[in-house]
């Protein structure tokens, strides 16, 4: 069996708006990510979870009840958290002009991508072994995302930074992975 997954990332927030890169700081949806939010459960009204699942920070618990709450339930994990920037949550983004920097090191106070790769690998775990066959949606962040580019496409960590669509400017409603 497997396990089909759709990967949502939180709308806008103010911080995002003011440049800021949020990391563990709550995060507040902007006007536009709460609209962009709303646009998304109209994007994807015709498919059907099984459950979804979110991070435990606002800005991700926001954008799932605005895209999904009135249909499913919705749970929390923090393991699909945004990587721990330490000092530079909620600081300015440029340090994410080298974040190939932070693969093995951490961020200053922080953690690096690999201690987030191997909480998202936990969580893949978890997933494999609680949702079996199920059809799951996931609302969080960037590093989570990057993670599972890693982990389930086979992609070293330069690959998932250089490719993200982030940086590509390639935002669709919805990424599909599948856990074997």
């Amino acid at each position: 069996m497997s396990v089909e997954i759709t990967y949502f990332v939180h709308g806008t927030t103010t911080d995002n708006e003011l440049g800021k890169a949020t990391g563990w700081l709550p995060g507040e949806l902007s006007d536009l990510g709460i609209q962009q939010s709303k646009e998304l459960a109209e994007l994807v009204k015709d498919e059907k979870f099984d459950i979804v699942i979110c991070s435990d920070l606002q800005r991700a618990i926001d954008s799932a009840k605005f895209s999904f709450g009135d249909k499913y339930k919705i749970i929390q994990d923090k393991r699909l958290r945004e990587a721990n920037y330490g000092d530079y949550n909620g600081d300015e983004e440029t340090f994410k002009n080298n974040l190939t920097d932070y693969i093995d090191k951490p961020f200053l106070n922080g953690e690096s991508y690999k201690q987030v790769e191997n909480r998202i690998n936990e969580f893949l775990d978890y997933l494999r072994n609680e949702f079996d066959g199920k059809k799951v949606a996931l609302v969080a962040h960037q590093a989570p995302q990057l993670a599972i580019e890693v982990l389930l496409n086979n992609k070293t960590w330069e690959q998932s930074i250089e490719t993200d669509w982030r940086k590509i400017g390639k935002w669709q409603p919805g990424w599909e992975y599948k856990i074997k």
